[in-house]
């Protein structure tokens, strides 16, 4: 699934992405779009303290995948 977050700024992408991957089954990925330089840091601190995956991330593209 994507998730275009592009010209959101922070907190909305962790938002968006936090009220989404419940929707995906586990093991399911979200793929996030995000240009907001903040999301740098907490798309991955998010997946962090949420105990999920995130499988990569690269030039505003962000791919968490649901754990639990």
């Amino acid at each position: 699934m994507d998730l275009d977050c592009t010209g959101l700024l922070c907190p909305l992408p962790v938002i968006k992405l936090a009220k989404t991957l419940p929707t995906v089954a586990v093991g399911d990925t979200v793929t996030v779009l995000a240009d907001d330089p903040a999301a740098a840091t907490d798309i991955p601190a998010w997946c962090r303290m949420r105990s999920q995956e995130l499988v990569s991330a690269g030039e505003n593209q962000y791919v968490v995948r649901r754990v639990s």
